[in-house]
């Protein structure tokens, strides 16, 4: 029973934490009524709590498999009551600063269910599970929706201490609900971190995920004050209308699992990052109210359903070191929320507006589109070439020139021959010398005008045995129809030649 309680409580603890973590940035337009917050230091009072919330993730990520997620998600809660009354009681600038950085465990808490969660499920339920989970961002919708309306009844200070009772309902219900018997890894964070961190992957979805949840954090700090200063929206308009994209990026985010689970996820997100680059340029245009909700829309999808993709493909690859390679994928996708708003900022106190900002997300986007084309078609080699390699037969393949370029492991095991031998090398040197020259003229006749041959053949060992060949030769032609390689496909056939001839002498 606490097995199956450990989604929706994990889920919850996620929602709470992303209420808490996105505070400031929500009532941003409340406190500023408060305490005088300069123009330049703006984006940085609400940017500040994504650093820790980012840094945090990966000890979390690394602490969730050493002591289990209870403790983590209880010990976390509890820690996040000291800044959420700090920032109630801030009267300056750097009370904000000091209280939000703290505010960062809020948004740590994530890397916790994406490493725990998986232990309860089977492999091909891993990409809705996270994405069940991680559709506690909503957490961040909820506060951005809800705290500016309380606020205009209660104050914006009363607000932020009503977080209080909630964050000590959670770490009690994490003490009485969470799962004291999850399974441990134990494994020394060094050599978790040396076991991964020269794998290509694991930065390539670091970069993905910076894009995508970077994005999503992004645009969640970044609106609220953005909509009510260049166009002139209501605060609790503006909200609203904040509440709305996150909502969205977050109920497609289990869906960009499922669909993970489902269909070949790097496809996937060859989609999102094409819809991405041409969203940012939409944007990068300064349009009307209009044109920019449907560029910010689009955003959030390709946000939610890249989300969801991303921590498919992180359990898949780095099944043995989930807990880390999550928390460092998650805290690049934090920091990926931390830089957009101060380099937003800046720009637009250099030029005035906020163009060249989003024109630079639409050209790393499309860089990332690239390389996912190009982890797309490495991953359908990386099969084909596990193929070739598992294949019971002996595999060699010749240029038109025949000259061999490859051969397989079951070759070396049939032959006796190593890769280094043969490479480059004419499939002559293995010719036995029982085939007359009319037999090889016969072969090669049938291969040119078929573009296939096959049958029994005598060929040598390195160590000069003799055996006894089945062979298949298959032509390879480009579009135009031209040969370009000559593929040859065999199996030892001696034993059962001689248990034949054997046979027929009885």
């Amino acid at each position: 029973m606490i097995k199956k309680t450990q989604l929706p409580l994990q889920t919850a603890n996620l929602v709470v934490g992303f209420m808490v973590w996105v505070i400031i940035s929500a009532l941003m337009p409340f406190i500023s009524e408060d305490i005088t917050i300069p123009p330049e230091r703006l984006a940085l009072v609400t940017a500040i709590p994504v650093i820790l919330g980012s840094v945090l993730r990966i000890p979390l990520g690394y602490w969730a498999n050493l002591f289990g997620a209870r403790i983590v998600f209880l010990i976390s809660f509890l820690l996040l009551l000291f800044p959420v009354f700090y920032i109630s009681e801030a009267s300056s600038v750097n009370d904000l600063i000091i209280g939000g950085l703290f505010l960062g465990i809020g948004g740590a808490i994530f890397s916790v269910g994406v490493t725990s969660l998986p232990k309860y499920y089977p492999k091909e339920k891993h990409g809705f599970v996270n994405g069940i989970y991680g559709a506690g961002n909503i957490g961040t919708a909820i506060t951005t929706f809800s705290a500016p309306i309380i606020a205009t009844q209660i104050g914006w200070t009363a607000t932020v201490k009503l977080y209080l009772v909630l964050l000590l309902v959670f770490a009690a219900l994490n003490f009485f609900a969470g799962d004291r018997q999850e399974n441990k890894v134990k494994v020394p964070l060094m050599e978790q971190i040396k076991s991964v961190y020269k794998n290509e992957k694991l930065w390539f979805f670091s970069l993905f995920y910076f894009i995508t949840f970077g994005s999503f954090v992004a645009f969640t700090v970044y609106l609220p004050n953005f909509l009510v200063t260049n166009f002139g929206l209501e605060k609790v308009d503006a909200g609203m209308r904040t509440a709305g994209f996150i909502a969205l990026a977050t109920f497609l985010r289990p869906l960009g699992g499922w669909l993970a689970d489902k269909f070949q996820p790097l496809f996937l997100l060859i989609g999102t990052f094409g819809v991405y680059t041409i969203a940012a340029i939409i944007l990068a245009f300064s349009p009307s109210i209009g044109l920019y909700t449907v560029g910010t829309l689009a955003i959030a999808v390709s946000a939610g359903i890249g989300n969801g993709v991303i921590f498919k493909l992180v359990p898949f690859y780095f099944h043995k070191q989930a807990g880390i390679a999550n928390g460092i994928v998650s805290m690049m996708g934090g920091l990926g929320g931390f830089f957009p708003p101060l380099m937003l900022a800046a720009i637009y106190s250099i030029t005035g507006q906020y163009s060249i900002g989003f024109m630079l997300l639409s050209q790393v986007a499309l860089a990332s589109l690239v390389i996912v084309i190009w982890l797309y078609y490495q991953d359908r080699l990386a099969v084909a070439a596990e193929v070739f390699d598992s294949m019971g037969q002996g595999v060699i393949v010749t240029d038109v020139s025949g000259n061999i370029r490859a051969v397989n492991p079951a070759f070396t095991r049939l032959t006796g021959f190593s890769k280094e031998d043969v490479i480059g090398q004419n499939p002559r040197i293995m010719q036995s010398g029982k085939q007359s020259k009319e037999f090889y003229s016969k072969m090669w006749k049938e291969i040119k005008e078929n573009g296939i041959w096959q049958g029994e053949i005598w060929n040598k060992r390195k160590n000069g045995e003799e055996y006894l060949q089945w062979l298949n030769i298959s032509t390879v032609k480009d579009e135009t129809g031209e040969p370009i390689q000559y593929v040859g496909t065999f199996s030892d056939i001696t034993a059962k030649q001689e248990s034949k001839t054997k046979g027929l002498s009885v």
